[in-house]
């Protein structure tokens, strides 16, 4: 089975660590998936368009920690 969340943003790096908003957001979208899913946020569905992935809307999601809310497309080829 495979299932992953995605997201693509600037990090930082504090010593060993990654840290960062997008890495909060890349959690975020990982805690919405569902089985067998690939989850992604808006971000990547804009990096990945014309690349052949069938993306398909999830919705509107507020993520923890995270001001706002966040559209979230389950992506397949």
């Amino acid at each position: 089975m495979l299932t992953a969340g995605l997201h693509a943003g600037e990090i930082e790096m504090r010593g060993r660590d990654v840290v960062g908003i997008a890495v909060h957001a890349a959690a975020g979208v990982m805690a919405k998936w569902q089985p067998s899913e690939v989850l992604v946020s808006r971000v990547v569905a804009n990096l990945v368009a014309g690349a052949g992935i069938k993306l398909v809307e999830r919705g509107s999601h507020e993520l923890k920690g995270l001001p706002g809310r966040w559209d979230l497309l389950s992506a397949s080829l």
